[in-house]
């Protein structure tokens, strides 16, 4: 399959459907963690997401350890960088102490140029930090698949750490680190992990949120 052909099949499977919940067990909490994301973030295929995604897991991790904090899954299926900046605003009336913007798969599957995507993503952390001078912004990190060609994916990725150098923002490497292209920790269209991959999506956005909460405490 020619590589325009093979990034829409992948792309179809990105479903669009919004996803923007309070987890209930932190309602009280006095402040707030906003996921900003496409399908990854919103838990897509999951049987329960309001469980199983690694937001949710993120928010069982604060519970377990008894701080103040409550998560705000505001993940949409089929999201590209170009989506997210027209609906952060409404996103940031969430008021986020801690911004986690997790996009730009979307785009890389379809191709778009890397420079559109780094562009978007900047204007997103603008408005974040515009509206909201104090919050922290942590940036997830992803790859492209190598079929989409070695230039396109090593420009691709590289607009993350470019982005967290410019704007003194924590960066998540690779979100998917230890579950992308593992057949095992994902579902049968290759993109999206199970429960379980989910739990070690979790555990690495964990050990990056943990230092930062404790410190905001």
């Amino acid at each position: 399959m020619k590589r325009g052909a093979t990034a829409r099949a992948i792309a179809a499977v990105l479903a669009a459907a919004v996803f923007i919940i309070a987890i209930p067990a932190a309602l009280a909490a006095d402040r707030t963690i906003v996921f900003f994301g496409d399908s990854l973030t919103a838990g897509y295929g999951l049987e329960n997401p309001d469980t199983e995604s690694y937001p949710a897991q993120v928010q069982k991790r604060i519970d377990d350890e008894h701080l103040s904090w409550r998560v705000v899954n505001a993940g949409l299926s089929g999201e590209t960088s170009a989506g997210g900046l027209r609906r952060v605003d409404w996103v940031l009336n969430q008021r986020p102490d801690v911004f986690v913007l997790e996009l730009g798969a979307n785009d890389g599957l379809r191709g778009t140029a890397p420079e559109v995507t780094q562009a978007n993503l900047q204007a997103i952390i603008d408005k974040v930090r515009s509206r909201y001078p104090g919050t922290a912004i942590v940036l997830a990190g992803m790859y492209m698949p190598l079929s989409m060609g070695q230039d396109y994916t090593e420009a691709f990725h590289a607009i993350f750490p470019a982005l967290a150098k410019k704007n003194g923002i924590i960066l998540i490497p690779f979100l998917l680190d230890k579950v992308g292209a593992i057949p095992e920790l994902n579902q049968s269209d290759g993109l999206h992990p199970t429960a379980a991959g989910a739990a070690i999506v979790a555990d690495g956005v964990w050990k990056v949120l943990a230092p930062l909460l404790s410190a905001r405490k």
